[in-house]
């Protein structure tokens, strides 16, 4: 996962069921250009091959989808990359950019102050 000033990219899915999937892309950029020619390997697009589910929103804690979320929305013995050509096609996509972490990282070391 990116740290610091790093873009994250996400495809964020509203199935049918309610439930909102997710998965995160290397770049807007690489996913437009794979929608432009589908020829470009997914893996290309993707980073990490999981689909996520947010618990409170696209801005809560994700955890990764069970096969009974999957099998409830796509079907029963819908293949891996067929839901994630699904996810990347229909998806609505949201990038942000987290803030570099600035200060102290360990403040037992102590004497770190002027005096």
């Amino acid at each position: 996962m990116a740290r610091g000033n790093s873009p994250q990219t996400q495809v964020f899915y509203k199935g049918s069921t309610g439930d909102l999937f997710t998965i995160f892309v290397e770049s807007v950029e690489a996913l437009q250009k794979w929608k432009a020619d589908s020829s470009i390997p997914m893996v290309e697009v993707v980073a990490g091959w999981k689909v996520m589910v947010p618990e409170h929103g696209k801005q809560g804690v994700l955890n990764t989808a069970s096969k009974q979320q999957l099998e409830n929305e796509f079907g029963a013995g819908a293949k891996e990359d067929d839901i994630f050509k699904k996810i990347l096609q229909e998806g609505e996509v949201q990038s942000s950019e987290n803030s570099e972490r600035i200060g102290i990282t360990n403040e037992t070391q102590g004497g770190r102050q002027a005096h």
